[in-house]
């Protein structure tokens, strides 16, 4: 299930160095991480939630997500220094790849009135956020089991230094950008 790093290696270095005029092969830009974050606000009182969102992470992704922790206390949220807030998950590698290969070819043709992801979505450096709604669109969770439905964030890291090179990049691995 490599075929997204080998798709990389021959469909889209080529056609990225043609069009950017790269002089190596090293300098075309490449996925280096994704990083799926989601946060919990009601686990800072109840650890039941944190535990689920851990447990579908895990189930989505394979890896084990480590719990992200509040670093200043708000009392307007009920909020203390230290809580956890919530969980998240960075894949690299040939994990990486899997994600993303099924991200592309079964989670996302799953959400309901799709028109394709929003191509505003750069920071400015290279790097992707993709915001999702709710985790049922992964096949691997099952809606009997949920507590309750939640989103996610995920961000595609690259290396690329503009935005032009990386959505031509993701655009490369299939993401399905508006037009």
């Amino acid at each position: 299930m490599n075929s997204f790093k080998e798709t990389y290696q021959k469909t889209i270095v080529p056609k990225l160095t043609e069009q950017f005029k790269y002089s190596s092969i090293m300098e075309v830009p490449k996925l280096d991480k994704i990083v799926i974050n989601m946060g919990v606000g009601e686990g800072s009182q109840d650890s039941k939630y944190i535990d689920a969102a851990v447990k579908d992470l895990e189930t989505i992704t394979g890896q084990k997500p480590i719990i992200t922790t509040a670093r200043k206390s708000i009392a307007g949220f009920k909020l203390r220094e230290g809580h956890p807030i919530g969980a998240k998950v960075t894949l690299r590698g040939k994990n990486m790849y899997v994600f993303l290969e099924k991200l592309v070819k079964v989670s996302l043709p799953r959400v309901r009135d799709f028109r394709g992801i929003n191509p505003k979505s750069f920071d400015g450096f290279g790097n992707y956020t993709l915001g999702i709604k709710e985790q049922l669109i992964f096949p691997e969770i099952e809606f009997d089991n949920v507590i309750k439905i939640r989103g996610m964030d995920i961000v595609f890291v690259t290396t690329a230094k503009t935005n032009e090179e990386a959505f031509a990049l993701l655009s490369g691995f299939g993401l399905p950008f508006r037009k």
